[in-house]
């Protein structure tokens, strides 16, 4: 699975941890829109917390105040998949292709959720939606572990010789 874009810091994920196809940078740049941050601002985070826990638990504050962010949401699903929170990450990608019809990589991501769960009738239904909508990096399908599942599915086989023309 990947994730659009390097906002909150996924420019450092190594990219076989990003979910989907890497795509343009979006959003601001990162001296715009920045505000001075005071000495004692910033909460403390425990030692034994890990990277992860720390980004669910922060984007999580975000998403109670502002539960349509896009951008928030694919960092969401991304990390709960990398958590191996595969029932949770399936849940974000399910509100992100609610709110986003017609992305290409929102029912990417949903079909690795859908392959992680081993459900691949619809992991396959959602990996075609994502074709026809125009996600187009075949050797990545290829060799992303999420679709592990339905990888030697003879309907994947044939969803990639249709396709790959």
């Amino acid at each position: 699975m990947l994730v659009s874009g390097s906002s909150f810091g996924l420019d450092r994920l190594p990219l076989a941890k990003k979910r989907g196809k890497h795509m343009a940078k979006q959003g601001k740049k990162s001296n715009e829109g920045s505000e001075p941050i005071s000495a004692g601002s910033s909460p403390a985070r425990p030692t034994d917390q890990s990277q992860l826990d720390f980004e669910l638990e922060f984007f999580a504050g975000i998403l109670e105040r502002n539960p349509g962010y896009i951008d928030v949401l694919r960092v969401m699903g991304n990390n709960f998949t990398l958590k191996g929170r595969y029932g949770q990450g399936l849940q974000i990608d399910k509100r992100l292709v609610q709110l986003r019809p017609n992305d290409a990589l929102a029912h990417y991501n949903l079909a690795c959720s859908l392959a992680l769960l081993k459900r691949p009738d619809q992991a396959l239904r959602a990996l075609r939606r994502s074709i026809e909508l125009g996600y187009r990096d075949f050797r990545y399908m290829l060799e992303d572990r999420d679709l592990d599942s339905i990888r030697r599915d003879p309907r994947f086989r044939q969803l990639m010789r249709e396709f790959k023309k």
